[in-house]
């Protein structure tokens, strides 16, 4: 079970008597089911519903909560947060530390319920639900000792199809379905009023997602992040993180499908790839592909 740290992760702190009540009204993610010791995703929208900060979110005993998130965006991810809180009683302040610890399962065939797995955490992780093998996060020091690199985490979390800020698609560039918090529970639908909530829910009832992170597969080492993948020349999305021969993308699924249905051969550059939707993903591709703009 590989551990890696990470050097480009931050935590932030929001506690309070109304730390809760305070982020429940802004974030995308639904608190109320939020259990202890585990990680849920979420975003702090902008009101037209693009992400403008993703984060995991997990609890930090009673009457707190902490937001870990890229490390580059952690200052202007508290300023935001301190705009939004007026008069709650909270407090909202960035951890000392730079670094933090992941361990993941990365043989696909042993199950997640198998007593053995993370046998020696003695309760110190932190449980990330967005991935079909367990993955567990450690915030506290000591962390435990990394035997794997960074490189060798993030072709794990792609193999998973879980994309990330500034990895797999910028901030204030993409709605919360595109890179698939509606399929992570990293949107609370039932929940009520936040920021950006009604551009979301729209997309949601009327069943308008039509960009979706997707696995890319080739024969050969994919290009560079932020390659246009193309249908005889039409774009149908975007490369994301690569490693090696695998990747995720965000792309048109409808177009995708087309091509599909069509024997058409999409593209990154000069490479021919394969796209496929993750394995614990809900959506499907379209019936009937439509070229319409989103």
């Amino acid at each position: 079970m590989p551990t890696a740290l990470l050097t480009d992760r931050a935590l932030i702190t929001v506690s309070g008597p109304e730390a809760e009540h305070f982020l429940q009204n802004i974030l995308t993610v639904d608190l109320d089911p939020l259990e202890q010791s585990e990680a849920k995703p979420g975003a702090l929208l902008a009101p037209q519903g693009k992400i403008l900060f993703d984060f995991l979110v997990s609890r930090a005993g009673e009457n707190a909560l902490i937001l870990e998130c890229r490390a580059d965006i952690a200052d202007e991810f508290v300023k935001r947060l301190m705009f939004y809180r007026l008069r709650a009683k909270v407090d909202i302040s960035k951890w000392e530390q730079d670094v933090i610890a992941v361990r993941w399962q990365a043989d696909s065939s042993r199950s997640e319920n198998d007593s053995t797995a993370f046998a020696d955490v003695s309760g110190v992780g932190i449980r990330d639900r967005r991935f079909g093998l367990p993955v567990l996060r450690f915030y506290e020091t000591p962390l435990p000792a990394a035997d794997a690199t960074q490189n060798e985490w993030h072709a794990f979390r792609l193999s998973q199809g879980v994309a990330e800020s500034g990895l797999d698609y910028a901030l204030n560039d993409a709605f919360p379905h595109d890179v698939l918090l509606d399929q992570l529970d990293g949107v609370g639908f039932k929940k009520g009023c936040f920021i950006g909530q009604e551009v979301v829910s729209r997309m949601q009832h009327r069943g308008t997602a039509r960009r979706r992170v997707l696995l890319v597969e080739a024969a050969s080492t994919l290009p560079a992040s932020g390659t246009e993948l193309t249908v005889d020349g039409r774009p149908v999305g975007t490369l994301g993180s690569t490693s090696g021969k695998h990747g995720l993308a965000i792309a048109r699924i409808d177009r995708v499908k087309a091509a599909m249905d069509a024997n058409q051969e999409i593209k990154a550059d000069n490479v021919a790839v394969s796209l496929t939707i993750p394995g614990w993903a809900r959506f499907t591709f379209p019936e009937i592909a439509g070229a319409e703009d989103a």
